[in-house]
C-alpha cells in the first residue's frame, strides 16, 4: 500500500499514513490531528461537497485507535502511527487504480490575440476514440478545458469548477493524479492540445540547447511547463508492465516529453536518434515503457484544419492521428506514424508553406514495424 507523508498538528513531526487516512496520532507527542486523505484531497479538486478539516489537533475516544489488523494501525519504518478509516464519500473522485486512465488538455486561450478554435473539438475527440472506441472508463478520464459540461459528447457550458480550467497548477496536478500509485497493466495517456514554445535550457541535457514547454492558460503570469517537469512527473514513475501513451497537439513539441529515444521514419526505413547526454540526468522510466506522438519536430510548427470534420476546427495532427486508428485494425506503431505524415498534407492541401513532421520518440527502442499499437 502507497502512504502519504502528513505533519502533526501538535509537535510537527512528519507521519507516515496510507491514503485513506483521515486523521492520525503522533507517536511523539500522542497529540491526533486530522486531515483530508488524498480521496477527499482529489473530490474537492473534482467536486465533492465535503470539506474536510486539516491540521486540527482533536482527542478522540481511544477505542477508535485501537490497534490491530483492520481496526486502525498503520507503522511504517519504525513509526507507530494510528488512523481511523473513512467511509466512503457518497462522490468519489476518478480511481487512482485502473488499467485505463487519461488526462485531457484543451487550452483555447480566449480572449487573447493566440487563441485557439481547434482545442476544445480536439478534446471532444479524443474523448470520443478513447471512451467510445477504445474502452477506456469514463469516470476515469479527467477533463482540462474552459468548457466542460455536455449533453452526450456535446460540450455545453462554460466550466464553473476552477480546478478543472488548464492553468498551470492544475494541469500540474492532474498530471500527479495520472502517475498516482500505477501499478503493472495500466495504461496511461496524455493528451495536450494547445500552444508550445522552447526556451533556453539551463541544466545542459538538451542536445539542441532548447526545453521544450507546454503552455497552460495563465502562461504569461505563472510560466509554461517544461519538459524535464513532464518527464519528472509522468515518464520516472512508470514501473515495470505499464505504458504511457502521450499525444501532443502543439508547435514545438518533437521531444516535450524528454524521452531518450527519437524515430526517424523514412518510408519503410527508420532509425532511433539517441538524445541521451552522458553527464545529464536520468529520462528514463522506473521499467515501463512511455511513447510519445507528437505533432511536429522541436523546430516545427503545428496546424489546425477543418479538413476533418468539413466545419469544425481541429488540430491537423489529432486529426490525423485519430483517422488512423478508426480506419486501420492492427495498427503498428510504424504503419500509424506513416499514416499521420501522410494524412497531414491532404488535411492542409490549401497550406503549401506548412512543414509537419509527426515524431514518435519513447522511452526504449523497439521494431516500430511489427510492434502493435495498443492504448
Amino acid at each position: 500500500m502507497t502512504s502519504r507523508v502528513e505533519r502533526c498538528g501538535g509537535c510537527g513531526r512528519q507521519l507516515w499514513l496510507p491514503p485513506q487516512a483521515v486523521a492520525a496520532r503522533c507517536h511523539a507527542c500522542r497529540s491526533v490531528t486530522s486531515f483530508p486523505s488524498s480521496s477527499q484531497r482529489w473530490a474537492q479538486v473534482y467536486g465533492a461537497v465535503s470539506q474536510p478539516h486539516h491540521n486540527v489537533v482533536t482527542t478522540v475516544p481511544s477505542n477508535y485507535l485501537a490497534a490491530g489488523p483492520g481496526n486502525g494501525k498503520y507503522p511504517r519504518q519504525g513509526c507507530d502511527n494510528y488512523y481511523i478509516d473513512q467511509p466512503r464519500p457518497a462522490w468519489a473522485p476518478p480511481p487512482v487504480y485502473g488499467r485505463k486512465k487519461a488526462l485531457l488538455c484543451g487550452v483555447t486561450y480566449n480572449d487573447t490575440n493566440y487563441m485557439l478554435t481547434g482545442s476544445i473539438n480536439d478534446v471532444k475527440s479524443m474523448w470520443f476514440l478513447l471512451v467510445r472506441m477504445l474502452g477506456f472508463p469514463s469516470d476515469c478520464v479527467v477533463i482540462l478545458t474552459v468548457t466542460n459540461k455536455w449533453h452526450s459528447i456535446t460540450f455545453m457550458e462554460e466550466e464553473k469548477n476552477p480546478y478543472r480550467i488548464p492553468t498551470k497548477q492544475n494541469i500540474r496536478t492532474a498530471m500527479r493524479w495520472l502517475a498516482q500509485d500505477c501499478q503493472p497493466g495500466d495504461s496511461l495517456v496524455f493528451y495536450y492540445s494547445g500552444h508550445g514554445s522552447r526556451q533556453k535550457d539551463y541544466n545542459k541535457d538538451e542536445l539542441d540547447g532548447f526545453d521544450e514547454t507546454i503552455c497552460p492558460l495563465d502562461h504569461e503570469t505563472e510560466g509554461p511547463i517544461i519538459d524535464d517537469e513532464i518527464n519528472a512527473t509522468i515518464v520516472r514513475p512508470l514501473p515495470r508492465g505499464a505504458k504511457l501513451h502521450a499525444i501532443i497537439d502543439s508547435c514545438y513539441s518533437g521531444t516535450v516529453l524528454d524521452l531518450p529515444y527519437v524515430c526517424k521514419i523514412n518510408g519503410e526505413e527508420y532509425k532511433w536518434e539517441d538524445q541521451r547526454i552522458p553527464t545529464a540526468c536520468y529520462k528514463g522510466t522506473s521499467g515501463g515503457i512511455a511513447l510519445s506522438f507528437s505533432a511536429c519536430s522541436d523546430n516545427q510548427t503545428s496546424a489546425s484544419t477543418s479538413a476533418f470534420s468539413g466545419k469544425d476546427v481541429t488540430g491537423a495532427m489529432t486529426s490525423s492521428f485519430i483517422q488512423a486508428v478508426k480506419n486501420e485494425r492492427c495498427l503498428t506503431y510504424g504503419r500509424l506514424l506513416a499514416a499521420m505524415g501522410d494524412a497531414i498534407p491532404s488535411l492542409m492541401p490549401n497550406d503549401t508553406d506548412v512543414i509537419q513532421e509527426p515524431q514518435l520518440s519513447a522511452s526504449e527502442t523497439f521494431d516500430i514495424f511489427t510492434k502493435q499499437f495498443i492504448l
